[in-house]
């Protein structure tokens, strides 16, 4: 294994056991991402079809009270914007491209500390399987103008307020979670 390869691993390991740490409710899904790592077949790349790792963006607007999301072309719900790692193990890094593609902006700022842990299942869809994603979440912040353009990705974006997220029972449960985490942590 290549030296850069196994400090990146040993970076995500770490980021993991942290992320444990800070919110012990949640140690069983650090588990899991911990226990994708070991496994034989490349987590890293979408071939692995019973699971592997996507990176995603709790993209914040300049005051902190809004978050940019997707309302998904494939999942037909209102979410974070993100994608699959690709090969790419810095995690943090995939969500910052993510986040630039989908939304068309710029002078972004991605904080480097796990934000969020979410393994979901993805139904069958035409030829591919479904399968799990082990989906790890980073702040990102707008840095310069927040005029997003909406990609072939999305049937559209919007900047939704923090606070409304948190208090919608019809929200998706995971971004429920972070609009909690976001307003204990900034609140």
């Amino acid at each position: 294994m290549p030296h850069s390869l196994a400090n990146d691993l040993s970076a995500l390991r770490t980021a993991f056991a942290g992320y444990a740490g800070r919110w012990p409710e949640e140690a069983e899904a650090a588990a899991q991402f911990l226990e994708l790592l070991d496994d034989a077949q490349d987590p890293f790349e979408r071939a692995r079809l019973a699971g592997h790792f996507t990176a995603s963006s709790w993209l914040v607007d300049r005051s902190g009270t809004r978050v940019l999301l997707t309302h998904h072309r494939k999942l037909d719900r209102w979410l974070q914007l993100g994608g699959h790692a690709d090969g790419d193990r810095d995690l943090a890094r995939v969500a910052l491209r993510e986040a630039e593609e989908e939304s068309g902006l710029t002078e972004l700022i991605v904080e480097p500390e796990l934000f969020d842990l979410d393994r979901h299942w993805i139904p069958e869809r035409g030829d591919v399987p479904g399968h799990w994603h082990y989906d790890a979440r980073f702040v990102i912040r707008a840095g310069g103008e927040e005029d997003y353009v909406v990609s072939e990705e999305s049937h559209d974006l919007a900047w939704r307020d923090i606070d409304a997220i948190a208090d919608d029972p019809a929200s998706d449960e995971s971004m429920r979670r972070m609009a909690h985490k976001w307003l204990l942590r900034n609140g």
